[in-house]
């Protein structure tokens, strides 16, 4: 369950510290005091994605923090297997949105997929939005899967589905119009031969960059090479280092003996009298054997030219466009030998359809076992919830093969005697799409082990003793799990065990939001605003007072 929930620097809330307890419970205020900014701070802390923009004005950084305890063995397990150790049975996670925006659980870094991923196994919230997806059927699936613990067979079917899809998309490539393909084949071979009869290899063009290089300034290589040699082996007029350096060695020889310090340095001259004529054979080997051949630079730029004409359509590098002539090589392999392939393909395409036809109706199969059952709940469900005349039933239809299987499933309701069932969407209204959710919420809660369940204003569109039932129904849930609520009835805030009062001042200039756990005279005039509002009579906290009673009977 969740323990404590910290809040700083988000929208109008500045901090706040709330101590939550098992049970039932429940957050009330006037509106805009902040109850929305509460949910989207704890949304926050769940994964969801949130905006710099809600931090609060002033603040460069905002966190959310939330303490989990007596946290199931199982889902702790999970936790601990994905390398989040705890020393006992609580989770904490933390997030801080800024210049950074940091997520934590049990103190160690966490991506925001890996935060999501954990919470989900200790929360459920439910925000207004929820409700709206009962409209789109393509959600009704996901709830009788839920309800039936279909994820294995889910799992097995979808395996096959993904090799039947590679496949099929496979076979429809090669199934493409004769002139399509000839035209594509046309195309490839223009390009292996526009590629091949360059007779390109790696690391051609630096050779050629260099070698034109060498050409365009052949003038200055060969005077600068001439002066070299004059330098190190000298002429009429000059004696040259390496003849000086041979006379340097034997003179400090005939000196080391008498002057110790110089004993070394005879070696050390030979080593660069060696490196120097290294140098000499190069330079010589330049005066007398380079071909700087100006008119070849014509056909050096030629060639470059061409070179960066095929990287403009084929890739960046010689290496990348050899690396491309070895794709389309092969692609004409596939596509010359399309049909002897096709065939191939086809008949492997059967028999792993033949595999998917079996798995998707032992899914179909399943999926109505678990619909009747999982609707017969739900109807229970709604009847507690003032909805005694309701029917509900599924409307299946076969679908082409998807992601999902092959089920085109729509819950249908009525609840007016003598009505045929239609689609949620065209008769729902406000109130009983809230109390439909609410009632699938319950009857899934019993197949997984969250153990905190969120749900902001279940109650949109419900009052009088609907509203009464909804507060019953969410008290019964918190027998066997946390239950926090954000309502605006009074009807539903009187179950709680636990009142919260989200209130709003504004104190030098600047707007508060604050929350506080009432106490028991404070919770009837709270109870007493949300009746009558804020022209609070005797009255009315006599009312109060009296709804508090009978709720706790």
């Amino acid at each position: 369950m969740l323990s404590q929930l910290y809040i700083k620097n988000i929208a109008v809330i500045s901090e706040v510290t709330i101590e939550l307890q098992k049970g039932f419970n429940v957050f009330t205020g006037e509106t805009g005091a902040g109850k929305t900014v509460l949910i989207n701070a704890m949304n926050g802390v769940l994964g969801a994605r949130l905006s710099k923009d809600i931090i609060r004005s002033g603040e460069d950084r905002a966190s959310v923090s939330a303490l989990f305890i007596d946290v199931e063995p199982s889902v702790l397990k999970v936790i601990q297997d994905m390398g989040y150790e705890s020393g006992d049975s609580t989770v904490l996670v933390s997030r801080e949105i800024g210049i950074k925006n940091i997520c934590k659980i049990n103190g160690k870094p966490a991506t925001l997929q890996i935060l999501k991923d954990i919470t989900s196994m200790l929360v459920d919230i439910h925000g207004q939005k929820d409700n709206y997806r009962l409209l789109d059927p393509e959600n009704y699936i996901e709830y009788i899967d839920a309800f039936g613990e279909l994820h294995e067979e889910l799992s097995k079917y979808r395996k096959i589905y993904r090799q039947w899809k590679n496949i099929s998309e496979q076979v429809e490539k090669l199934q493409q119009s004769d002139y399509e393909k000839q035209h594509k084949i046309d195309l490839i071979k223009y390009q292996i031969n526009e590629i091949s009869s360059m007779e390109l290899y790696d690391g051609e063009e630096e050779e050629l960059l260099l070698k034109r290089d060498r050409i365009r300034n052949s003038e200055k290589i060969l005077q600068l090479c001439a002066k070299v040699k004059n330098i190190v082996d000298g002429n009429e007029d000059y004696k040259g280092i390496y003849s000086s350096s041979s006379e340097l060695i034997q003179t400090l020889e005939d000196l080391s003996p008498l002057v110790k310090e110089v004993a070394l340095y005879p070696d050390y001259i030979r080593d660069m009298m060696y490196q120097m004529a290294d140098c000499i054979n190069i330079v010589n080997d330049i005066i007398d054997n380079s071909d700087f051949d100006m008119n070849s630079l014509g056909e050096i730029e030629d060639r470059i030219d061409m070179i960066n004409r095929l990287k403009r359509k084929y890739g960046n590098s010689i290496s990348e466009i050899l690396k491309y002539e070895n794709k389309i090589r092969e692609e004409l392999e596939t596509l010359e030998f399309s049909e002897e392939k096709l065939n191939e393909l086809i008949d492997n395409k059967n028999k792993i359809e033949s595999q998917l036809i079996l798995q998707a109706d032992n899914l179909t199969l399943k999926r109505h076992e678990s619909a009747r059952e999982f609707l017969k709940q739900v109807k229970r469900e709604l009847e507690f919830l003032n909805m005694p005349s309701v029917k509900l039933t599924v409307k299946a239809d076969k679908s082409d093969f998807t992601f999902n299987g092959q089920d085109d499933m729509q819950i249908l309701i009525t609840s007016n005697i003598g009505e045929e069932p239609r689609e949620l969407a065209k008769i729902a209204s406000g109130g009983e799409l809230s109390r439909i959710m609410l009632s699938i919420k319950n009857v899934l809660a019993e197949k997984d082990n969250i153990g905190t369940a969120v749900f902001d204003e279940i109650d949109t569109g419900v009052s009088g003793g609907a509203a009464q039932k909804i507060g019953e129904k969410l008290k019964q849930v918190s027998k066997n799990r946390q239950v926090i609520c954000v309502t605006h009835l009074a009807q539903v805030a009187v179950y709680a065990e636990n009142h919260f009062f989200i209130n709003k001042s504004v104190s030098n200039g600047r707007t508060y939001s604050n929350i506080e756990q009432l106490s028991k005279f404070n919770r009837q005039k709270e109870i007493a605003r949300i009746i009558s509002g804020n022209n609070i009579t005797e009255t009315a906290i006599q009312n109060a007072e009296e709804m508090l009673h009978l709720a706790s009977i």
